[in-house]
């Protein structure tokens, strides 16, 4: 189905990151009209305000691709609305108001923690958090987060490379010490990620290191070496260095528990040794060993993926909402369908995408791919349903966001912020300027500016 053909259907879309409006464009594309309701009022999601503040030219051409599916004539563009319960609206009231479906795609808002002894003290944080702060996504912006001069990041994928990359380069900490409680040939970052960093790394405390823990990872037939020299590998095109920064990895140690001083503050990081156990299908496993040993930092950010929101209104299993086991309408053996295992039933007309559908998986690309094959799911579900008045469930969400004490933001505004925020920004000379309040954007929008 074209542009040129109409399907007498209206979506809703939850959530405007990547896959939400890649999911949105597709939908439209087939003829269907589309309704994208936000939380944030500048849509983008982790597009915007997951990737590092710095790089500015990928980020230029996402907001142009954003902004340009704003302005499809089938795509209509509610920001600044919480779903979920406490929020603006709740899931079940959409669900009443007639959509032939409703695709999620809030991403992965929640955060997984370990239930460790001491994450409630000062100077424990989630990496999301800090992340969401440094790119200036309300209300993490107006927060302040005390970070000290030696940091633990537990985790080694590509966001503690994020963490480290601001740590070492923008707040130019004395230590940073990447903590992971599997080996060095189980890292999980890219090389091009630690070139940020890379000229910051301890060499000779990374060679000892890898010799401490040689024996453990021979015994599950992991080369030591081999690991070393992926990590060494990104010195050739590691970018100048920053600071004075020391950067080190502890691997085969698991976090135990925090230590706080007597004002409430981290000052310790316990650790438990590790080894590399085999299980029944070959796969490696952290087997913890009884031995411990504490790391003095003064800092510790988790650095250990994403979840979905238990407040939103659907299933939560295993951080991720409940798919149909057996879909109706799957794509590639995907299922895009949402579930009660409660009731043992699919919850008819709600489907999910992105990382809704699989927390932290992928970047921007799969998110596409993603929103391609659910508006696919979509498409064969609506051919399924009783052919409706495409108009009646847009004009029964826009009256009842009407009723809200708050403005609610229009396609229309968001290409006007756009617009004035590029504007300061050449002005100002720093291509990375944006308003880091809601209130700041709202005014912005409602003034003759620009």
């Amino acid at each position: 189905m074209g542009d040129d053909q109409v399907c007498e259907a209206a979506v809703l879309v939850i959530g405007a990151g990547p896959a939400g409006l890649y999911a949105a464009q597709e939908l439209a594309q087939r003829g269907v009209e589309v309704v994208l309701l936000n939380r944030d009022i500048r849509p983008g999601g982790l597009a915007e305000y997951g990737i590092y503040h710095s790089k500015h030219k990928t980020k230029a051409v996402l907001r142009a691709q954003f902004q340009k599916i704003l302005q499809h004539p089938r795509i209509r563009y509610l920001g600044n609305v919480t779903v979920g319960e406490g929020g603006d609206v709740t899931l079940a009231q959409l669900r009443k108001l007639g959509f032939a479906a409703i695709v999620v795609a809030v991403g992965a808002q929640g955060t997984k923690w370990l239930g460790l002894p001491g994450e409630q003290l000062r100077g424990v944080y989630h990496a999301k958090d800090l992340i969401y702060y440094y790119n200036g996504l309300p209300p993490f912006s107006e927060r302040t987060y005390e970070i000290g001069k030696r940091v633990a990041v537990i985790g080694v994928g590509n966001v503690m490379a994020d963490i480290a990359h601001w740590l070492v380069c923008d707040l130019k900490v004395d230590e940073v010490i990447a903590v992971a409680r599997r080996g060095a040939a189980e890292v999980k970052f890219t090389r091009q990620e630690l070139t940020y960093f890379a000229a910051n790394l301890d060499t000779a405390a990374l060679g000892e290191e890898i010799r401490r823990i040689s024996d453990r990872m021979r015994a599950v037939g992991q080369d030591p070496e081999a690991a070393k020299a992926f990590i060494l590998a990104a010195l050739s095109g590691a970018a100048e260095r920053a600071s004075d920064t020391r950067v080190s990895f502890l691997f085969l140690s698991s976090p135990t528990r925090m230590l706080g001083d007597a004002e409430g503050r981290v000052c310790g990081l316990e650790v438990e040794d590790t080894e590399l156990v085999l299980d029944e299908t070959g796969n490696t496993r952290a087997k913890r060993l009884g031995t411990t040993h504490v790391l003095d930092v003064d800092t510790v950010i988790f650095c250990i993926g994403d979840r979905v929101s238990d407040e939103l209104g659907l299933p939560v299993q295993w951080f991720s909402f409940v798919k149909n086991p057996t879909p109706a309408h799957p794509v590639g053996d995907i299922s895009y369908e949402a579930y009660d295992p409660d009731a043992c039933a699919p919850i008819d007309g709600v489907f999910v995408v992105g990382w809704a559908r699989s927390a932290s998986e992928g970047q921007v690309a799969l998110a596409r791919k993603d929103a391609r094959s659910c508006a696919e799911a979509v498409t064969a579900h609506i051919a399924t349903v009783p052919q409706q008045d495409a108009g009646a469930p847009c004009a029964a969400l826009l009256e009842l966001v009407a009723g809200l004490e708050k403005p609610v933001v229009t396609a229309e505004d968001v290409l006007r912020l756009a617009h004035i925020e590029a504007a300061r920004a050449e002005s100002c000379g720093d291509p990375g300027f944006r308003f880091v309040s809601n209130a700041d954007m709202l005014v912005a929008m409602a003034s003759d500016e620009g």
